[in-house]
């Protein structure tokens, strides 16, 4: 059991343990800032390998007063987003897709489910993610459902450290959107991070973490 739950996150997104990664200045996050037109929403994103059909990864994003996405253990890495650890700024739909393309390939893909909630939920989980920091490895799904779980209406979402225990449990929300992408790109996608649809946007510079 033990090597299976360090196993979980491992295999696309490995993060350095207590590496509090880029820091963007609040100017940096200010001028990213994008906020959706539509509904306040709770996406979750779950990573599947292909081979085995174990759960690899899972990460979350909010659309509250803005958008983000957060990564928790993750190797995604945008050069235009301004980044606070594990938490990335500046969420348009363009860097949503992105962001999944990153993530779908031969040897993984990604599952997505789109929960519309109230105002108040969106802001409380845009607020604990903010407040999360970086996450160590094999704690991604474990970090996502902790936040999740001090929302109210939330209450259900499993204390399990399992990926694909909590997107079974987003599989059964009522009115609940679910698409899956495939892709057959190859393992390593560290290449579309220098392709010209990551260099489409605002330059950002990090600084130290200040806490």
């Amino acid at each position: 059991m033990r090597k299976l739950l360090l196993a979980l996150c491992l295999p696309i997104l490995l993060a350095a343990c207590g590496d509090p990664g880029p820091w963007a200045s609040d100017a940096d996050v200010a001028r990213v800032a994008y906020r959706d037109d539509g509904p306040p929403m709770v996406t979750l994103f779950t990573m599947v390998n292909n081979r085995s059909n174990e759960g690899a990864h899972s990460a979350l994003m909010v659309s509250a007063s803005q958008r983000v996405i957060f990564n928790p253990a993750g190797t995604f890495k945008h050069p235009f987003l301004a980044q606070r650890a594990d938490l990335f700024y500046g969420i348009t739909d363009e860097k949503v897709d992105f962001f999944i393309d990153y993530h779908a390939r031969e040897t993984y893909r990604v599952i997505r489910h789109d929960v519309v909630v109230t105002p108040e939920q969106a802001e409380m989980v845009l607020q604990g993610v903010e407040a999360r920091g970086a996450v160590a490895n094999a704690l991604c799904t474990t970090s996502i459902n902790t936040i999740l779980r001090r929302v109210p209406g939330f209450e259900w979402v499993p204390r399990s450290p399992f990926p694909k225990a909590t997107m079974r449990a987003f599989d059964k929300v009522p009115g609940v959107t679910i698409r899956r992408y495939y892709d057959d790109s190859p393992d390593d996608r560290s290449d579309i991070v220098d392709s010209p649809a990551a260099r489409e946007g605002i330059l950002v510079e990090y600084g130290p973490d200040p806490r």
